[in-house]
């Protein structure tokens, strides 16, 4: 069978449990992924989680990232990279930089402003902003989950061009009506409205169902995350 994986771009924002838990979702749906973690996110990786990411390590260092916790518990999450393929940011002839390469769309998570701005601006300055820019052009599903606060005007801008162009805008902003109890639970939200746009099932947050202060089961190491929840 053909292989027609998502494009996962992690750009220099903070927010990389966000990106971690969107890639365990899409593996724990069967997905295949191409993954493209770009030059300013390894930085943010290293700070955030205390190890590097590195093209020569990207298994090893991808499944130490996909295990921890967004508290920082090293082998919170049982995951599988196998169906995972790293690309280099610096690889422009990478098979995402063409619209002849099939994939089913490509989820930015989180996306930098200076991401946004590239992507809106068609400047396809790495293998990230080229291969958004190509999703916007083959009429691909995009999904942008910017992580900024405050916004200026000109990112504002930006980001209805993206709208404009047929992208998801999605701002990484936690809900608290799932009954979270925990970070987990608040950085699962944000993972889980991000693959309800790509139209990924998934069960990593409780769905409103039009009851008002409805109690969640699925706090810390909770029900309902699937195959990719925490190891107990």
């Amino acid at each position: 069978m053909r292989r027609v994986p998502w494009v996962v771009g992690v750009s220099g924002a903070s927010g990389t449990p966000y990106a971690a838990a969107v890639l365990r979702g899409l593996l724990d749906a069967g997905e295949d992924v191409d993954l493209i973690v770009s030059r300013a996110s390894r930085l943010t990786i290293l700070d955030e989680t205390g190890h590097p990411f590195r093209d020569a390590h990207a298994e090893e260092d991808l499944r130490r990232w996909l295990a921890r916790g967004a508290d920082g518990s090293p082998d919170a999450f049982e995951a599988d990279p196998a169906r995972v393929r790293h690309w280099s940011p610096g690889d422009l002839a990478a098979g995402p930089s063409s619209g002849s390469y099939p994939v089913k769309g490509m989820l930015v998570v989180p996306s930098s402003t200076a991401c946004v701005a590239g992507v809106a601006l068609g400047l396809s300055k790495d293998l990230l902003q080229r291969a958004a820019g190509v999703t916007l052009k083959e009429r691909r599903p995009l999904v942008v989950a910017v992580r900024e606060t405050p916004l200026n005007g000109q990112t504002l801008r930006h980001l209805v061009t993206l709208d404009e162009a047929g992208a998801v805008v999605l701002p990484a902003s936690p809900a608290f009506y799932a009954g979270a109890r925990h970070i987990q639970d608040l950085v699962d939200f944000v993972a889980g409205r991000v693959l309800d746009a790509a139209g990924v099932p998934h069960e990593l947050y409780r769905r409103w169902e039009g009851e008002l202060g409805r109690d969640s089961s699925r706090g810390a190491g909770g029900t309902g995350r699937g195959g990719t929840g925490p190891m107990p």
